[in-house]
């Protein structure tokens, strides 16, 4: 059997002439990944259906002025921290931080110069694991409001059946931290809506927001809600009940409490797409997982000029809970000097012979 390969090219430059790299990842079964440094951006993830057919199943664009015009974070890696941070501002040690904000007021994703806007520096990582890429960025004290100069690492390694990501970070002063992945999914190849999807997540409860999808601080059962996906169920099936989360986010904008007994890997959701049998997994260290069900995705020209309409793509993001710098009774999320920040992201696809 072939051994996996990892090629460098050049995917375009930026204003300043800094070059942005893109790096294509080859299984030797015929999984292909193509990850730029710009953002640390998954742009392609090709997979294959129940007929052995390869398809793209992550949303994106022709080229880099697609990424720099990218307002939805489609593909790119987030940090400093996921999610939102309400009103721009939390509390460390006795001192108040106030952020950029770049969303009603709160800070989304880092803020509007956030690691889905940083080129970062990556090498080849080759081995018997399956091809990768190693992309890393330092993020200076203060940037976006943020303390403390941070060291970010983030590992991207395919091989058959597995897309797997691995971050790290270091940090010189006390600081929220939490990386993740933005890749808008569509596991039937891009054009139509993800409705039909069928999902589960291993989730008893969620937490829910207010008008601005900011956390209440409440972990709520989801028996009984729309937000139950304890069994299959399309995501579509009930994301027009009249219901007051639901209204709030035009659809699925929520954490979910992942089960769990104990650190390490959980398994986190499946998602099936039936008409041509791909099947997803999510594996995670982390302690929640946010579906987005594109409610807000509109996109002219994507990937072969065509247009990513509403609920065209999902996200499954593992990561700390949204806001937990403002809330102490959420796992803790502040990384201090002489710690190691780790996460590990497992997804992993398979068929379903229908």
């Amino acid at each position: 059997m072939p051994a996996p390969i990892c090629s460098r090219s050049l995917f375009g430059s930026l204003a300043d002439g800094r070059p942005v790299d893109e790096f294509t990842l080859a299984a030797p079964g015929g999984a292909r990944a193509r990850v730029i440094t710009y953002g640390a951006t998954l742009t392609h993830l090709e997979t294959p259906d129940r007929a052995g057919r390869l398809t793209d199943v992550v949303l994106g664009f022709d080229d880099l002025a697609g990424y720099l015009a990218n307002q939805a974070f489609i593909g790119a890696t987030i940090g400093r921290y996921p999610n939102r941070i309400a009103g721009g501002r939390f509390s460390l040690d006795g001192r108040t931080y106030t952020l950029a904000t770049n969303d009603h007021g709160h800070t989304l994703h880092g803020g509007p110069h956030g690691f889905h806007t940083v080129l970062w520096e990556a090498e080849a990582l080759e081995g018997d694991a399956g091809a990768g890429v190693v992309l890393r960025c330092v993020s200076p004290d203060g940037e976006e409001g943020f303390p403390g100069r941070l060291e970010a690492e983030v590992r991207y390694r395919l091989d058959d059946d597995c897309l797997t990501l691995d971050y790290r970070a270091r940090a010189d002063a006390p600081t929220p931290v939490g990386l993740t992945h933005h890749s808008y999914f569509n596991l039937a190849g891009a054009g139509g809506d993800v409705l039909e999807h069928e999902l589960k997540l291993a989730a008893d409860h969620f937490t829910p927001v207010d008008a601005t999808l900011i956390p209440t601080g409440e972990r709520r059962p989801v028996e009984g809600t729309p937000f139950d996906f304890r069994r299959s169920a399309a995501i579509g099936a009930r994301i027009e009940q009249a219901d007051e989360q639901l209204g709030h986010g035009r659809g699925y904008d929520h954490n979910f409490v992942l089960n769990r007994s104990d650190a390490g890997l959980v398994h986190a959701a499946r998602v099936t797409e039936p008409r041509h049998g791909r099947v997803l997994d999510v594996w995670t260290t982390e302690p929640g997982l946010q579906l987005y069900s594109g409610n807000f995705l509109d996109v002219a020209a994507g990937k072969g000029g065509r247009r990513y309409g509403r609920h065209g793509g999902f996200c499954l993001e593992p990561q700390p809970f949204p806001d937990s710098p403002n809330h102490p009774d959420f796992p803790d999320t502040i990384l201090r000097p002489g710690h190691e920040y780790r996460s590990r992201t497992v997804f992993r696809f398979d068929v379903d012979q229908g």
